[in-house]
C-alpha cells in the first residue's frame, strides 16, 4: 500500500532531502515527479514509487515539467543563485542594496527577496547582518581591540553595534573578547533520571541546561564557552531554581517560567522561538518547522539550529523529528530524547 510506504510521507512533506533517492509517478497522469515537487498531490492509490527516472520512464512515465526529475530542481536553481548572492554579500564591504544584489541575480526584487528569504530563513539584509556578528565574535576571539573588531566585522559605527551587543553577544564585546572576563554565571550540578543535569544562570537569565553521563564533562563545556567567567556555586536560592528545572525536566508538561538568556544568530533564535512554540505531548517535523519560520527550503539549517541548543527541554528540540516520525539526531543523546517524549506521551 502507497500510504505504508515510507516514501509517501516524503512525497506529502515535499521533503527536498528525498530529491534524488527516487521519483514517484501517477498513473492518472503518465507523469513522474521528484519528491519535493509542488504540484497538487495525487490519490496514494494513483502512486508508484521508481529509483530512478530511467526507470520510470522505461515504464512509459514522462518527466514532469514543473519539477524537472531528471534535471536540476526549482530550488537547486534557487539555492544556486542565493549561494552566489551570498558569497557577493561575504565579499562586500558594505552590504549590497536588494536592488543591487537582485540585478546581478537577473531577477526583480520581489522575487530575490522571496527567494533568499526561502532557501536561507532571512532575509539579505538580515543574513548581511548574521554575518557581520560572526565575524566580529571571530575578530573578539583573536585578540586586539574591540573597536578594530567591530570595524573589521563591517559595522558602520561602534555605536550602531553597541546598541544591539546584549542581543548579539549576552554580554558586552570586551566581556566577550576576554572570555566572559568580570561575567558572573552561577551554576549547579545534580542527578536527575536522565542523568547529571548542569544548571547555569546569567544575570539575563538561564543560559544552559545540559545533561550527561559525567558532570565533569558539563562544567567542562561550560568553562570553555567562558574560560574567564566567574562561574559561581548557586546559594539557597538557586538551588531551589535548580530543583524547579530538576522537576521540569522529569516532567516537561508542567511547563517552566524562568527567563532565558538565549543567545545564538538571528536564524537560530527564530527556530528556537517556532520550537517554544510547540506544545507538549506534540512533535513537528524539522521541514514543518521551517515552513513556520517560513523558510521551507532550509530544514539542515533548522537541524543545525537544534543541535546548536544548549537550553535542554525549555528550548524543546527533542520535539522535532523525521519526516518519517523517526527520533534522530539530539545534542544529548537520542535515547534521552526517546525518554522525553515518552514522559509526555509520545508514543515512539
Amino acid at each position: 500500500m502507497t500510504e505504508q510506504d515510507p516514501r509517501w510521507a516524503r512525497v506529502l512533506a515535499r521533503d527536498t532531502a528525498a530529491d534524488g533517492a527516487f521519483v514517484f509517478a501517477v498513473r492518472t497522469t503518465g507523469v513522474y515527479c521528484r519528491p519535493s515537487c509542488p504540484s497538487r498531490r495525487a490519490r496514494p492509490e494513483n502512486v508508484t514509487f521508481f529509483d530512478t527516472p530511467e526507470a520510470a520512464e522505461a515504464a512509459g512515465y514522462r518527466a514532469c515539467l514543473r519539477c524537472h526529475p531528471r534535471g536540476v530542481s526549482t530550488a537547486e536553481a534557487n539555492a544556486a543563485i542565493v549561494a552566489a548572492a551570498c558569497r557577493m554579500i561575504e565579499a562586500a564591504e558594505e552590504p549590497p542594496s536588494l536592488a543591487d544584489l537582485a540585478a546581478r541575480m537577473g531577477v526583480s526584487a520581489f522575487h530575490f527577496h522571496r527567494m533568499f528569504r526561502a532557501v536561507t530563513g532571512l532575509t539579505p539584509r538580515d543574513w548581511a547582518t548574521a554575518r557581520r556578528r560572526e565575524r566580529l565574535r571571530d575578530g573578539l576571539g583573536q585578540g586586539g581591540t574591540v573597536t578594530d573588531a567591530i570595524h573589521g566585522a563591517g559595522f558602520a559605527s561602534s555605536s550602531r553595534f553597541y546598541e544591539t551587543s546584549n542581543e548579539v553577544l549576552g554580554m558586552t564585546p570586551t566581556t566577550w573578547r576576554d572570555g566572559g572576563r568580570g561575567a558572573r554565571i552561577r551554576f549547579a550540578l545534580g542527578d536527575c533520571t536522565l542523568g547529571a543535569i548542569l544548571v547555569a544562570q546569567s544575570d539575563i537569565g538561564i543560559c544552559a541546561i545540559t545533561l550527561g553521563d559525567d558532570p565533569e564533562v558539563l562544567l567542562r563545556d561550560l568553562q570553555d564557552r567562558f574560560p574567564r567567567a566567574e562561574l559561581i556555586g548557586g546559594d539557597g536560592d538557586f538551588e531551589r531554581m535548580v530543583a524547579q528545572v530538576v522537576g521540569f525536566v522529569e516532567a516537561p508538561g508542567i511547563g517552566l517560567d524562568l527567563p532565558l538568556d538565549i543567545r545564538g544568530t538571528a536564524f537560530q533564535r527564530r527556530v528556537w522561538q517556532a520550537l517554544r512554540q510547540i506544545p507538549a505531548g506534540e512533535t513537528a517535523t524539522y521541514a514543518e518547522i521551517a515552513s513556520r519560520i517560513g523558510a521551507p527550503a532550509s530544514v539542515r539549517a533548522v537541524a543545525g539550529a537544534c543541535a546548536a541548543n544548549r537550553i535542554a527541554v525549555a528550548i524543546p528540540c527533542h520535539r522535532v523529528v523525521r519526516s518519517d516520525g523517526g527520533i534522530s539526531g539530539y545534542r544529548w543523546g537520542v535515547a534521552r530524547k526517546r525518554s522525553l517524549l515518552a514522559r509526555e506521551g509520545v508514543a515512539d
